[in-house]
């Protein structure tokens, strides 16, 4: 004899009783997560190099070199050669220099041609003029004067009751200019990515080595700061 099946009231029906409903399989959102990018930041000093990696980045490995002080045409061959002799496939290369103002041709033109010969390889190109320092400056205060870099080194000497052409320098201080910029309630990332901003777009349609003062180390910060923990 065939099973009796219960009869479904229609009160039921309408007050769509949970053992009316159809169960459905679950669905779960698979997380699919990009490979970590390694970038090479290639700079000229031991502050750039220190600075750089101490940004809590969490989607990328950077690997950042210092070349120490040499023609800024030499940091964009010897970065070329990096790349080439690397079992790494880099995703951005960022190259970090200054003008270093001497007020020679020689020196412009080292500059200039740096510039344009990196971008012509695809490398990102942090420039500053004169003085990478002037980035650590605009977290403090605008200026849109040609200063020369003791200007900027006296100037956050004070701000950081140091001596910074001394020891400004040093593997220990360098290590700490990160956290120091970042915890200081007198300085503001925020504020200097505008005022950077406000020079270059003031500038930009100079010859490089005449954007004085200039910076485009924002550049590589909201890069690094899109990919850091929040």
């Amino acid at each position: 004899m065939p099973k009796k099946t219960k009869a479904i009231k229609f009160t039921d029906k309408r007050a769509q009783k949970a053992w009316l409903k159809k169960v459905r399989p679950s669905e779960y959102e698979i997380e699919v997560k990009e490979p970590n990018k390694t970038i090479l930041i290639v700079g000229e000093g031991q502050s750039e190099k220190l600075y750089f990696e101490s940004f809590p980045v969490l989607t990328l490995t950077v690997e950042a070199i210092d070349l120490e002080g040499q023609s800024k045409l030499k940091l964009i061959e010897m970065t070329e050669n990096i790349i080439s002799n690397s079992k790494k496939k880099y995703d951005e290369v960022w190259c970090v220099f200054d003008m270093d103002v001497k007020k020679r041709e020689k020196e412009f033109a080292d500059f200039d041609n740096a510039i344009k010969s990196g971008k012509a390889k695809g490398y990102n190109i942090a420039y500053s003029n004169d003085a990478f320092e002037l980035w650590f400056y605009l977290h403090y205060n605008f200026t849109d004067q040609a200063n020369h870099r003791k200007f900027y080194y006296k100037a956050l000497g004070d701000l950081w009751n140091c001596n910074y052409e001394k020891t400004g320098k040093s593997y220990e201080f360098c290590q700490n200019l990160y956290k120091r910029l970042i915890f200081d309630k007198n300085a503001s990332q925020k504020e200097a990515i505008k005022r950077a901003t406000k020079l270059y777009e003031s500038q930009s349609q100079l010859d490089y080595h005449k954007q004085n003062p200039v910076t485009l180390v924002h550049e590589l910060v909201k890069f690094l700061n899109d990919n850091s923990r929040k």
